[in-house]
């Protein structure tokens, strides 16, 4: 029976750690391509030889060449400028349209029937953008957005709470960014409501700090963080090839549902063999409501922003 086959585009610092954790995990074969001749051929060799020690008999191919992703199962694409200090998320958004817009005609070209993850910063606007390239079904474009977001916001409340990662259940919802969502009323630890475990104040204190995770790590390194984001895309592209139906926070085309009308923003979806096989709908309350509109409309502007873009280029 032939592996399953992912290819990562970029092999910088997602990327790259996207094809390791991938790897690590037996997804299948990895291909690793970038436009840096013998970056990713270097960094693909060098996770071969880590092969015995790790344990994994997938194989990893760097290459300069899309014609060797030809058939991939899932492409990860994290291809992009990364932030720097002082730079938004929406400062990359001219360039990185460009950057997307071009893996992803090369991604569809060789891979026409592939699912498409996408890690690019701005992150809903480039999942937009690779949707817009593609042409591809709805349910075969996706961004990785609240797979990081809620390990963050899961992450903070288990070192507040002092339990276990593996019981919390965070759900976040919106843009990627400072607009975003978390929902502490439907975040849960052994089932038990965020709220019934801790005061107001410190789950307000999680969430800003939830909302600023990205700016944060930016700021102590001058890079984009790159394990976590890498996790959450491996995570969603592992839901797809193992047809886990995984209820993963994820950027998505909304179709009406929370009033969001063909663009992409983060809300919870089960994620299996179809892709994204359906978006759920929480009931909101009225605060909700109104944090999620002001954050959806924060990406209906970006979204408009990559229309002009590949309209005028």
């Amino acid at each position: 029976m032939a592996r399953n086959k992912i290819t990562v585009a970029g092999a910088g610092n997602v990327g790259a750690t996207a094809a390791f954790i991938a790897a690590n995990e037996q997804l299948g074969d990895v291909v690793l391509v970038d436009i840096v001749d013998g970056l990713p051929q270097g960094k693909a060799l060098d996770m071969n030889q880590a092969s015995p020690v790790q344990a994994y008999d997938c194989n990893l191919v760097g290459t300069t060449d899309w014609a060797q992703t030809a058939s991939s199962d899932v492409v990860i694409i994290t291809s992009g400028m990364p932030r720097k200090p002082g730079m938004s998320r929406d400062d990359l958004l001219a360039k990185n349209v460009e950057i997307v817009k071009s893996v992803t005609a090369q991604a569809v070209k060789y891979s026409p029937d592939a699912f498409i993850i996408v890690v690019a910063n701005p992150l809903d606007a480039m999942a937009y953008t690779a949707a817009k390239v593609s042409g591809l079904a709805k349910n075969k474009i996706m961004g990785m957005a609240g797979a990081l977001d809620c390990a963050r916001f899961n992450y903070f409340i288990s070192q507040e709470l002092g339990v276990s990662i593996e019981d919390i259940k965070g759900v976040l919802m919106g843009g990627h960014g400072d607009s975003m969502v978390p929902l502490p009323r439907f975040t849960t630890v052994a089932g038990i409501p965020l709220s019934d475990l801790t005061t107001q104040e410190k789950i307000d204190a999680m969430v800003d700090r939830t909302r600023k995770g990205g700016i944060e790590i930016v700021n102590l390194m001058g890079t984009s963080a790159y394990y976590a984001p890498a996790a959450g895309a491996v995570k969603m592209a592992e839901a797809i090839l193992k047809d886990r139906k995984s209820v993963i926070c994820s950027c998505v085309c909304c179709e009406g549902q929370y009033g969001i009308e063909g663009y992409y923003v983060g809300v919870p979806a089960i994620i299996g063999a179809g892709g994204i096989e359906k978006i759920i709908e929480l009931k909101l309350n009225d605060d909700e409501k109104a944090l999620l509109a002001t954050s959806a409309e924060a990406v209906k502007n970006l979204s408009a922003k990559v229309d002009g873009f590949l309209t005028t280029k």
